[in-house]
C-alpha cells in the first residue's frame, strides 16, 4: 500500500482482545434479508412508506415523511442491483410517492410529511429531504427502474437552483413552500447527506461538477470547520457560517439538530471523505488524513467514554457526554467508516475496530427481527429520541459494505461509492 498519509491525530487502538467473528458472512446474509423484508412491512399501499413501531407494524399515528420514502427507496434499488429478485417493485414504489404524493405540483420541490389524505403536515423544503429525493432518484436510475430517470432530472434541477449556493461553495438549509424566504440556519447535517447525494448523482449521470460541489462542502465544513475545532465538526451556523456552539442548548436530544457535537456525523464523514476521493481524478491529500482524524477522533471520545460500551449520542465542547444514549445509527455508520478505511489504507487497527463494532451490534442492538433504533447507557432498548424502527437505511448500507468487505468478513472487495450510488 502506498501514498497513504497519516493525520496528526493518532488512530486510537481498539479495546484489546478484538473478537473474532467466525460466522459473520452467514450473519450478514441473513441481515439483508431481515432488513429488505421490515422495508417491505413499512409500504403504504396508499403511497410511500409507514414509519414502523418496534415490532414492524405502521405507525399510523405519524405522517408520509419524505425522508423515509426516499431512504427505502434508495435500500430497495441497492438490493435490485445486488440481485434481489422483489427490489424492484419496491423502488418502483417509492418513485410513485415521489412523483405524486409527495411533490408540490404548485410551487415545485418536495414537501417534508403529508398526511394520511396527501394534505402537508410540514410544507416547508428542505434541504435534508431534498438530499435524499435525490440520492434515491439516483440510485432508482442506476437501477434502470422507469420513472427514475425523469424523477432525477427533475430533483437534480430543484437542488441546483434553489439549494445550491454558488456564490460561496455551500448548501441552503430550508424554504418556505413557494421558495420566498430561506431559513436564517445553515445545518451540517443537510449539507452532509448533500454530499452523498451529489456522490449518487455523479455516479448516475456521469457529471463530474456534482463531486466538485461535494469537495466545496466537504472542504468548508471539515477540512475548515472540524479541523478549527479539533475534530469536533461544530453543526449548527448561521445563514453566514459562523458555528452556532450553542444551538438548542435547553434541547439537547433534538433527533435533527441536538447541541453539540454528534461523532455519529464524524464517522459518516470519514466515509464520505474516502468515497469523495475515489471519484476526484486529483484528490487532495487531506481527504484521507482528515478522514482518520475524524475516525480516532470520534473513538477516542465517544466510545465507552462513560463505562459502558457504544457511541454517546452528542458531547459539549469539552468532550463530556450529553445525550448518553446509544444510536443505532451510529454504530452502522461507524462500521462503514472502518470498512472504507481498511480498505484505503490496509491498517490493522480499521480491522480491530471493525470487528468490535460488530461484536456489540450483534450483542446489543440486533435481534431476530432487526436493529433496535436506541438503546440507553445500560445497552438496554430506549426510545428517548426515536420511537420504533423508522427506517433501514444506515443499518443496510452497513450490511452492504461489510458483505463486500474482503478480510473483514465479506467474500472481496466493493468499488467504491456502490453503498452510496
Amino acid at each position: 500500500m502506498t501514498d497513504v498519509p497519516r493525520s496528526d491525530a493518532e488512530t486510537t487502538p481498539a479495546p484489546a482482545g478484538s473478537p473474532d467473528l467466525p460466522d459473520l458472512n452467514e450473519f450478514l446474509a441473513d441481515q439483508t434479508h431481515t432488513l429488505l423484508d421490515t422495508a417491505r412491512r413499512s409500504v403504504r399501499p396508499e403511497g410511500g412508506f409507514w414509519w414502523l413501531t418496534d415490532d414492524r407494524t405502521p405507525d399510523r399515528g405519524e405522517a408520509v415523511h419524505t425522508w423515509i420514502t426516499c431512504r427505502m427507496t434508495h435500500v430497495a434499488a441497492l438490493a435490485h442491483r445486488n440481485g434481489d429478485p422483489d427490489a424492484a417493485a419496491l423502488v418502483d414504489h417509492g418513485i410513485a410517492a415521489l412523483s405524486t404524493l409527495l411533490r408540490d405540483d404548485r410551487y415545485g420541490g418536495w414537501f417534508s410529511a403529508v398526511d394520511q389524505q396527501g394534505a402537508p403536515v410540514d410544507d416547508r423544503k428542505a434541504g435534508y429531504d431534498h438530499a435524499f429525493v435525490l440520492l434515491a432518484a439516483s440510485s432508482a436510475a442506476r437501477a434502470g427502474r422507469p420513472g427514475a430517470d425523469q424523477l432525477l432530472a427533475d430533483v437534480q434541477a430543484v437542488v441546483r437552483e434553489r439549494f445550491w449556493d454558488a456564490e460561496v461553495g455551500a448548501v441552503r438549509e430550508s424554504w418556505n413552500r413557494d421558495w420566498t424566504v430561506t431559513e436564517d440556519y445553515r445545518g451540517a447535517n443537510s449539507s452532509m447527506h448533500m454530499v452523498e447525494a451529489f456522490l449518487a448523482a455523479g455516479a448516475a449521470t456521469g457529471d463530474a461538477s456534482w463531486a466538485d460541489r461535494a469537495l466545496q462542502i466537504a472542504t468548508h465544513l471539515v477540512h475548515t470547520e472540524a479541523a478549527r475545532h479539533d475534530w469536533r465538526l461544530p453543526e449548527h451556523y448561521t445563514a453566514d457560517w459562523i458555528p452556532l456552539l450553542d444551538y438548542n442548548r435547553d434541547q439537547p436530544a433534538d433527533p435533527f439538530r441536538p447541541y453539540g457535537s454528534t461523532m455519529g456525523h464524524w464517522l459518516e464523514w470519514a466515509r464520505l471523505l474516502l468515497e469523495l476521493e475515489a471519484v476526484l481524478p486529483q484528490p487532495p491529500r487531506w481527504l484521507l488524513a482528515d478522514a482518520r482524524s475524524l475516525f480516532a477522533a470520534a473513538v477516542r471520545r465517544g466510545w465507552a467514554v462513560d463505562g459502558a460500551d457504544g457511541f454517546v449520542y452528542t458531547i459539549d465542547w469539552d468532550d463530556r457526554p450529553v445525550v448518553r444514549a446509544r444510536m443505532h445509527w451510529v454504530l452502522a455508520e461507524a462500521i462503514g467508516a472502518a470498512v472504507t478505511l481498511h480498505r484505503r489504507t490496509g491498517d490493522a487497527v480499521y480491522a480491530d475496530w471493525y470487528r468490535v463494532f460488530w461484536a456489540y451490534a450483534r450483542r446489543y442492538l440486533i435481534d431476530s427481527t432487526g436493529w433496535r433504533h436506541e438503546l440507553d447507557v445500560r445497552n438496554l432498548p430506549a426510545d428517548t429520541v426515536w420511537h420504533g424502527r423508522p427506517d433501514v437505511y444506515h443499518a443496510y448500507q452497513a450490511v452492504l459494505v461489510s458483505r463486500s468487505a474482503d478480510g473483514l468478513g465479506g467474500p472481496g472487495p466493493l468499488a467504491p461509492g456502490t453503498v452510496t450510488a
